[in-house]
């Protein structure tokens, strides 16, 4: 069963996840797991495909970009700032 301490863990990581995705407006992911995207879920949308630069100069292969809805941000904050709260609102552990 889950104490305190856990439910507190659970609400930081949410909150910080929530701010995270608040902050950033789309991830770039790498070939390798963009290759691994395709394969496990077909292929990837062409319009979140990109081509980029390597730094020696080279063009990389198509990778997919993440753009997350804004509404993903703030239900993690929403429910990490409740469940913070309400482990603060708990006994501790061992009374």
């Amino acid at each position: 069963m889950f104490n305190r301490n856990h439910i507190f863990m659970i609400g930081a990581l949410l909150l910080f996840l929530g701010i995270q995705f608040r902050m950033v407006e789309s991830v770039v992911l790498n070939e390798k797991t963009t290759q691994f995207l395709a394969q496990k879920f077909g292929d990837p949308a062409q319009k979140t495909a990109v081509s980029m630069p390597t730094f020696f100069g080279g063009s990389s292969q198509a990778q997919k970009v993440i753009e997350p809805p804004n509404w993903v941000g703030w239900i993690m904050l929403s429910a990490g700032v409740v469940l913070v709260l309400h482990s603060l609102a708990m006994p501790k552990p061992g009374t």
